[in-house]
């Protein structure tokens, strides 16, 4: 029996394609033809616009899977790996706003420009994503050893399944209370923005929204482009630990990278609604710190014990309530203002 959507219908494929694509350029050509601050109205739009495609996205999800499969078990199963590779994105990408508000700090970025950093930032991420998911699986099924006993049961081992599991442990342990807190990190250090001074001369200072400027004659780069690398660069290293993570929710590439992507696009807009307050999210790094070892867990104990993707969703989404109401119980005090 069929259980790949992509077997199911390729057509969802186009369809998924055509609608991310035509949303983007809704987005930029349309609504944010010029670079300007994006309002707390527009921002809760945007938010509410991505949330209400993703969640409708998954409806579609489990009618294909009980149409066409006809199997509501599997449907079910199907929707909730979506639904538990969504939200675990969402909130993990949620940490990257903290950094955001560091980088944007750090190079003096004016509020007008944000949109348009984080625009093409998201598009890398695209790329990027797809690359890590699809190689990702690929090298998960040639991974499996023989089928052996251990501790009184036959299993079939995955190494990288297994490294993934260790890893995201110590990521857990190690991101407890959110690690460094990055408040000193020198930017201008970091690999996206010496790749970028390595590849062109960069000018002292930002010519409006441009990447790049004419000085003396020569077209050179501006500071918006470093940070957008720099942005970039911050994107692949979370990837590292939410791709991961991801995996012990479902094998289906299709349903990993549309979960990813559509919990991606919705950041951008997220990050313009919650900047001004993310401080009330003080305790979400505990939270995310306790996902990411029970993920990793559940990896590990995956041959003898199968946690199922409604049961996962439901622990993953207790875990990240209980933060946010910690955060605003014992409130901390506010990160840096992104005003400019």
């Amino acid at each position: 029996m069929k259980t790949s959507i992509l077997e199911l219908h390729p057509g969802l494929v186009w369809g998924f394609m055509i609608t991310i694509v035509f949303m983007l350029l809704l987005d930029l050509g349309v609504f944010n033809k010029k670079s300007q601050a994006v309002t707390s109205k527009e921002a809760t739009i945007w938010t509410i616009v991505w949330i209400s495609l993703s969640m409708a996205f998954s409806g579609i999800i489990y009618w294909v899977f009980n149409q066409d499969a006809g199997g509501h078990d599997l449907a079910i199963e199907k929707f909730t790996q979506f639904q538990a590779a969504y939200w675990i994105e969402k909130a993990l990408s949620v940490d990257n706003l903290f950094v955001f508000i560091l980088v944007f700090s750090y190079f003096k970025v004016s509020r007008a420009l944000h949109h348009k950093v984080l625009f093409w930032g998201i598009l890398g991420a695209l790329v990027f994503r797809a690359l890590f998911i699809f190689a990702g699986v690929g090298i998960i099924n040639l991974t499996f050893l023989p089928e052996m006993k251990i501790f009184g049961k036959l299993v079939e081992l995955n190494i990288v399944l297994t490294l993934f599991g260790f890893f995201l442990i110590y990521a857990g342990i190690k991101s407890w209370g959110g690690g460094d807190d990055g408040e000193e990190q020198d930017f201008n250090n970091s690999a996206g923005a010496k790749l970028v001074k390595r590849l062109f001369k960069v000018s002292d200072n930002y010519d409006g929204d441009k990447f790049f400027t004419i000085q003396k004659g020569i077209k050179i780069a501006t500071p918006l482009l470093v940070v957008v690398a720099v942005i970039e660069f911050t994107d692949v290293l979370f990837a590292v630990d939410s791709i991961p993570a991801i995996f012990a929710i479902s094998k289906d590439p299709f349903i990993l990278y549309t979960s990813n992507i559509f919990a991606i696009l919705g950041l951008r807009s997220l990050y313009f609604l919650l900047s001004n307050f993310i401080h009330m999210f003080s305790k979400l790094p505990y939270g995310l710190s306790v996902v990411l070892t029970f993920i990793g867990v559940k990896m590990l104990i995956s041959p003898w014990l199968h946690i199922s993707s409604p049961i996962s969703l439901g622990i993953v989404g207790g875990i990240l309530v209980i933060s946010v109401i910690a955060s605003l119980i014992f409130p901390e005090k506010q990160v840096p203002s992104v005003e400019s």
